[in-house]
């Protein structure tokens, strides 16, 4: 899987529009003289130097009215509010996940991940390979990064601390920072990145290592804080989405089709097979309380999996009691007791009697 299917859309219509130009200015030229050809170099005029090109100013994000109920990619605690991230650049903020609000954004590209190093100092990443980071818990935010040329959206974004971060996405694209964000460098190839898959998702082990997964079963860990990385065996061949640390050495996670595998320990790459009980790709997960795990996907999936591994899949209605079937992407336990729930259809509230 490359691209959401927005993303596919616009990427084939650059790709025809730019094959297009290239046919007309062919067709336009006028046929070579076949003398100025064998003319002797020292006789052809000097040609002017092109104009260097005119850097892209990004757009800001529009504030909309009904900004809770557009596409929402991921939601975080910040540990004093909620921030949830999306489509056109939307950033919505909430003190108590109930009542949200949309705070400006200097970007409208579609904004896939967000996470915070302390409840002020905060980033989010996406299309455009924006980052955009916040020193006052979401409330204000500016564009760190934006190389809309480059052709690969940032999918995820990591900080171990206030100071040193990872952002990774398309094609192999691996950023990194030990400034705050203030500067941004590729990390030098390594044998995750030398094949230029797709880099879904990033997590910190209990142990500290770090973990990225992403396209065609690509797991990738590094010891040293994102420095080096090794390739892990995996367990799975096609795209993985979704990832959560476990206990100290182990991870859960999850992909296409509804593939799900659990390790207590990523690098011996000794994987078990989830029984998800669904074929619906899986986008998101969390710990829930009583040490269960939920995890989101297609098709309103919603699955909760217990200390017994019996699986219990939640239906979403909507407010007359119709089932849902709009795509989850995230989900985030809150501090009352309710589960958020951010996909397609904006951020919803879900009652801890329903999961």
């Amino acid at each position: 899987m490359r691209f959401p299917s927005a993303s596919l859309s616009a990427l084939i219509l650059a790709v025809a529009l730019a094959s297009l130009s290239l046919l007309v200015r062919a067709q336009d030229e006028p046929a070579a003289d076949p003398a100025a050809a064998e003319a002797p170099a020292a006789e052809a005029p000097a040609e002017a130097a092109a104009p260097a090109a005119a850097p892209v100013t990004p757009r800001a994000s529009e504030m909309a009215v009904k900004a809770t109920s557009n596409p929402l990619l991921k939601v975080v605690s910040t540990g004093k509010r909620y921030v949830a991230v999306g489509a056109r650049g939307h950033i919505l903020v909430s003190a108590d996940a109930k009542d949200w609000k949309q705070v400006a954004a200097p970007v409208d590209a579609l904004l896939t991940s967000v996470t915070f190093a302390d409840a002020e100092h905060g980033w989010a990443v996406g299309h455009d390979a924006s980052i955009l980071a916040t020193t006052d818990g979401g409330n204000t935010w500016t564009l760190q990064h934006f190389q809309p040329d480059l052709g690969k959206p940032l999918f995820d974004v990591l900080f171990l601390d206030p100071q040193n971060g990872l952002a990774v996405g398309a094609y192999g694209l691996m950023l990194a920072t030990q400034d705050g964000g203030a500067s941004w460098a590729q990390v030098a190839t390594n044998p995750v990145t030398e094949e230029e898959r797709h880099f879904n998702a990033l997590t910190r082990l209990g142990d500290g290592s770090l973990m990225v997964v992403g396209e065609a079963g690509l797991i990738g860990l590094s010891a040293d804080r994102g420095q080096t990385w090794t390739k892990v065996a995996s367990p799975y061949e096609s795209s993985l989405f979704c990832v959560i640390a476990a206990g100290d050495k182990g991870a859960l996670i999850g992909g296409l089709r509804g593939n799900s595998f659990f390790s207590a320990d990523v690098a011996a790459a000794s994987w078990k097979k989830m029984d998800t009980g669904t074929d619906q790709s899986l986008f998101g997960m969390a710990s829930l309380p009583g040490d269960r795990v939920a995890m989101v996907g297609l098709n309103a999936t919603l699955l909760i999996f217990d200390t017994a591994g019996k699986t219990k899949q939640v239906p979403i209605t909507d407010r007359i009691g119709n089932k849902q079937t709009d795509t989850l992407s995230w989900l985030l336990p809150t501090r009352d007791g309710t589960l958020l729930l951010v996909g397609d259809a904006g951020v919803q509230r879900l009652d801890a009697a329903k999961f």
